[in-house]
């Protein structure tokens, strides 16, 4: 992941407004899975932000059925973080419990899939990898805040060996 432009700033900021997060919050896991039919898994709306896309499928943690979709990876090496913001709403997305509940799951990547094992940071790993994240898309720092007093899960998946 490489650090932003100006063109890819400035749709950072315009993400960042409340109203456009509010907007995307609910619509754009859908807008980006649609994006990514269209074009052969190849695309998605969120890369014009600089964004590294993923798509994870994970089982459900009360359905106990897959679930696919596309999310900001923060790649880490052979590892890739997620942070589970989800758009500074009050609690934390259904991916996050499904991780919690069966940490197998399965990456999209670029064209390549891979079984992974996901856990959730804390401390001086957790703060590397949020720094990281922040350094590629100051939003979360807005969405941190928006959170409160919630704090905010960082995942990490790591190759299943």
């Amino acid at each position: 992941m490489n650090k932003p432009n100006a063109l890819q700033r400035l749709i950072h900021r315009i993400v960042m407004w409340k109203p456009v997060t509010a907007f995307f919050a609910t619509r754009l896991h859908r807008i980006d899975k649609f994006i990514l039919k269209l074009s052969g898994n190849r695309f998605t709306v969120s890369q014009l932000a600089g964004w590294t896309i993923i798509q994870l499928t994970t089982i459900g943690a009360k359905s106990k059925l897959p679930r696919t979709l596309p999310l900001i990876g923060v790649l880490d090496g052979g590892k890739i973080a997620l942070i589970a913001s989800s758009f500074g709403r009050e609690h934390n997305p259904g991916w996050y419990y499904n991780l919690k509940a069966h940490p197998e799951c399965e990456i999209l990547l670029k064209g390549r899939s891979g079984k992974y094992i996901a856990r959730e940071t804390d401390g001086e790993e957790r703060e590397r990898l949020w720094r990281m994240a922040v350094s590629y898309y100051a939003g979360y720092e807005k969405y941190k805040q928006r959170a409160a007093p919630r704090r905010i899960p960082v995942m990490l998946l790591e190759p299943k060996k």
